[in-house]
């Protein structure tokens, strides 16, 4: 197979399975922002403290970095109904949520960061798992299963979040709350109850995120500012609140990436997603699936 067919192959391979990895750190932001209109600009903290906690626990018990994560899903799930509560009291109820929230979660973000280095100082750290290495081979495709399974977990979540959210009582709430918070409340549910559910989802997403960024490359307390950009870019790319919108829009940014950092050089990768993400916003406001 000819040489630049057999690059194209494996960047567009490379950049659905980085896509799936997206979609998995911006599903908690499709939720918190999407849908409860919640500017969580601290969500790429938890997915650095998601990093950090499946790396501690590789370390001392060596048990799978994505097995420790979905084990404590329901403390960070917990951790995110406290925190929406503190910023319910704090601000949505006094009617100042926009500038004031805002810098409450920037707070968030660089006290977590701080505490981090704090803690495991500047260092990159890595994790330990069968997967993290080898490759598989099928023709002139090449599989790096550091990708692969993060791949196939992340899709794994973004398929039980989208069930959970059209499925259950609760979920047709949290999308409820995002339109129309009166008729929620005529139905006999309390949207503040609502909303600490659906921003505790969005935080135990983002922790489960953080096991797959520390299987994909080293990670160390700052690395989550990378983030924080092309989270919002999905969000908005993919359609404000659409799951499916969400996964759809993270593997077109995921190709894009891939394909520029193969053919142009890395550092021209964010400028492509970003770019495009103007352009899908210039043709279409609402983003791929918006309404």
């Amino acid at each position: 197979m000819d040489l630049t067919l057999s690059l194209l192959i494996n960047a567009i391979v490379a950049g659905i399975l980085l896509g799936g990895f997206y979609a998995a750190v911006s599903i908690g932001i499709s939720i918190s922002f999407g849908m409860l209109d919640i500017v969580n600009i601290a969500h790429p903290a938890f997915i650095i403290l998601g990093s950090f906690v499946a790396y501690t626990v590789n370390l001392h018990l060596g048990i799978d970095p994505i097995l420790v994560n979905f084990i404590l899903s329901p403390a960070f799930f917990l951790l995110g109904i406290a925190m929406y509560r503190w910023y319910y009291v704090a601000f949505e109820r006094r009617g100042r949520e926009s500038l004031s929230g805002l810098a409450f979660f920037f707070g968030i973000l660089f006290i977590g960061e701080v505490a981090l280095l704090l803690i495991f100082g500047a260092d990159y750290r890595t994790v330990h798992a069968p997967y993290i290495g080898p490759t598989l081979e099928w023709g002139a495709i090449n599989l790096p299963l550091r990708l692969f399974v993060p791949f196939l977990v992340s899709v794994g979540v973004v398929i039980a979040v989208q069930l959970y959210l059209t499925r259950t009582f609760t979920g047709r709430g949290i999308l409820a709350v995002s339109q129309n918070p009166v008729a929620l409340q005529l139905m006999g549910a309390n949207p503040q109850r609502i909303k600490a559910v659906a921003f505790g989802l969005s935080i135990a997403t983002a922790a489960v995120a953080g096991a797959f960024l520390i299987i994909i490359q080293p990670v160390e307390p700052s690395i989550g500012r990378e983030y924080i950009g092309r989270v919002f870019a999905v969000c908005v790319l993919g359609g404000m609140g659409s799951i499916p919108g969400t996964l759809l829009a993270a593997i077109i940014l995921g190709v894009a990436e891939s394909f520029t950092a193969t053919f142009y050089g890395p550092s021209w990768a964010p400028a492509v997603s970003f770019g495009l993400l103007l352009l899908t916003l210039a043709v279409r406001p609402a983003g791929l699936l918006g309404r």
